[in-house]
C-alpha cells in the first residue's frame, strides 16, 4: 500500500484547508460568543424548532449521549478553549438560531460553516470522539441541517446577497476572492438575480469558462469538481483501517457494505481524493465518458473526526480519507466506454456543514466528459475518484506534494489511462 500525502504535522502548525473557517482562534472564539448571545436574545421569544428540539432529546433523555456532551463541554473548556457556553441548553439553543441565519462574508476572518465552528473543540475531545459517531444523534443532525438546508433555499437567506462590504458576498472584497465575472451572476440585480443563499452557491460558470480537457482523446480523465489535490493511494484495499493516522483507503466501507460488487472491481487499484474550497464552484462534472451503472447516497456521520488525529481544530478537515469511509456522501459508478478505463468510481463526501449532496443523474444514463452529474447544494467538501489497478499511467497532480495549494479546475485533465 501507498499513500504520498498524509504525513504527521503537529496541530500547532496545521492549517485549515479549503478556507472554510479562517485560522484564527480568537476571532472563531468571539464568532461562537456572538452567536450565543443572538441565540439568548431569541430564545426570550422563540421555542426550539421541532429539530432542534428532537436533538435535545436524543442527547437529554438519553444518559450515555448526555454523559458524553456533557463531558466533551467539560474538557475542551478545561483545556482552555472559549467555547462561549458551558452547558447542553444554552449549546441547543444556539443551534437553533444558527439554522435561521446565512454566512457573511468576511475578508479577514471568514466563517462559512458556523456549526462547526460552534461544535469544533466538542468534536475533538475523547467524550466528542463517541458522541458524533452515534447513528442517532447523526440522524437527528440530519433533521437540524436539512432544516437549516430549507431556510438557506429561501428568500430570507438572501440578508448577504448584496454590494455592501464588509460583509456582502457581492461586494468588490468578495469579488475579489470569487471572481464573480466568470460566473452567471447580475451584480446590479437585486441580490445578484439570485433567489436564496443556496442558488448563489451553487452559481454556474458562464459558458467557455470550463471547457472539457482532450475532448476527443477518451484516456484523458478530467477533473470532476473545482478541487484542490489531497491525496493519492495506489493499491487500495477492500477493507482497511481507515481511522489509523495515515487514513488508507477502504473501498468497501466507501461504496458501502451492501455495494461489495460495485467496490470489487476497484480492489488493488488507485484513489485521487481532492478537496473544495468556500470560494469553489461546487457542482459535480463526469470525468469520463460512459454509462452511469450506479447512482446512489449512502448517510453518515457529519461531525466525526478521525481519533487518531488528536485534539486539533482543523481535525475534520485533516480526516478525509476517514470521513470518504463514514461521511455522508453520493457515490457515482460510471462503466467507461473506452475500454482500457474500466469503470470510474466517483465519490462527494459531505463535511461538517456541507452535506447536502444532490445527485443529478440516474442508473442508465449515458455521460460525456463535463456533462453536470450533480453539485453539493451548501458547499461540499471533497471528492474521490477510483480507477481499476493498473489503468492509471500518470497523474496531473505531483504526487509527492500533496496536500496542494492550488485549486485545478473542473473538466481540467486530472490523469491519463494507460
Amino acid at each position: 500500500m501507498t499513500s504520498t500525502a498524509k504525513r504527521a504535522t503537529p496541530p500547532s502548525s496545521r492549517r485549515r484547508l479549503g478556507a472554510w473557517i479562517t485560522e484564527n482562534e480568537d476571532a472563531i472564539a468571539e464568532f461562537r460568543a456572538s452567536l450565543v448571545r443572538k441565540a439568548r436574545q431569541r430564545s426570550a421569544t422563540q421555542p426550539l424548532s421541532p429539530a432542534v428540539s428532537r436533538l435535545r432529546a436524543c442527547v437529554i433523555d438519553d444518559p450515555v449521549r448526555r454523559m458524553d456532551l456533557s463531558l466533551a463541554i467539560s474538557q475542551a473548556r478545561a483545556d482552555g478553549h472559549h467555547l462561549g457556553f458551558d452547558d447542553i441548553d444554552t449549546l441547543m439553543t444556539t443551534i437553533d438560531y444558527v439554522t435561521t441565519i446565512a454566512p457573511a462574508f468576511d475578508k479577514a476572518s471568514l466563517i462559512v460553516c458556523p456549526f462547526n465552528a460552534l461544535l469544533d473543540w466538542l468534536m475533538c475531545v475523547p467524550s466528542g470522539y463517541a458522541l458524533f459517531r452515534d447513528p442517532e444523534l447523526n440522524r437527528c443532525l440530519r433533521d437540524v441541517l436539512t432544516q437549516w438546508c430549507h431556510f438557506l433555499s429561501g428568500p430570507d437567506s438572501r440578508t448577504f446577497l448584496n454590494r455592501r462590504a464588509p460583509d456582502g458576498w457581492l461586494s468588490d472584497e468578495a469579488d475579489a476572492k470569487l471572481h464573480l465575472d466568470q460566473f452567471e451572476v447580475q451584480r446590479d440585480l437585486p441580490y445578484g438575480g439570485f433567489d436564496s443563499w443556496n442558488a448563489f452557491f451553487t452559481r454556474h460558470f458562464r459558458p467557455g469558462m470550463r471547457p472539457v480537457a482532450a475532448p476527443d482523446d477518451p484516456r484523458v480523465i478530467v477533473n470532476a469538481c473545482e478541487s484542490t489535490p489531497y491525496n493519492v493511494q495506489h493499491h487500495a484495499h477492500m477493507r482497511d483501517t481507515f481511522w489509523i493516522k495515515s487514513q488508507p483507503y477502504s473501498l468497501l466501507d466507501m461504496f458501502g457494505a451492501s455495494h461489495k460488487a460495485l467496490a470489487a472491481p476497484f480492489a488493488g487499484g488507485t484513489v485521487y481524493q481532492a478537496y473544495l474550497s468556500a470560494y469553489d464552484y461546487h457542482r459535480w462534472h463526469a470525468p469520463i465518458d460512459g454509462t452511469v451503472i450506479a447512482a446512489y447516497r449512502l448517510p453518515g456521520t457529519y461531525y466525526s473526526e478521525a481519533p487518531s488525529e488528536g485534539e486539533d481544530q482543523a481535525g475534520l478537515n485533516d480526516s478525509q480519507g476517514y470521513l470518504a469511509a463514514t461521511a455522508t456522501r453520493a457515490i457515482i459508478v460510471i462503466k467507461a466506454d473506452e475500454p482500457a478505463l474500466g469503470t470510474v468510481g466517483c465519490l462527494f463526501v459531505g463535511m461538517g456543514d456541507v452535506s447536502s449532496c444532490m445527485l443529478g443523474t440516474d442508473r442508465g444514463r449515458h455521460v460525456s466528459k463535463g456533462d453536470e452529474v450533480g453539485h453539493f447544494q451548501y458547499g461540499g467538501s471533497t471528492y474521490c475518484l477510483v480507477f481499476e489497478e493498473g489503468v492509471i499511467e500518470s497523474l496531473v497532480p505531483d504526487e509527492h506534494s500533496l496536500p496542494g495549494d492550488k485549486p485545478l479546475q473542473v473538466n481540467a485533465a486530472v490523469a491519463r489511462a494507460r
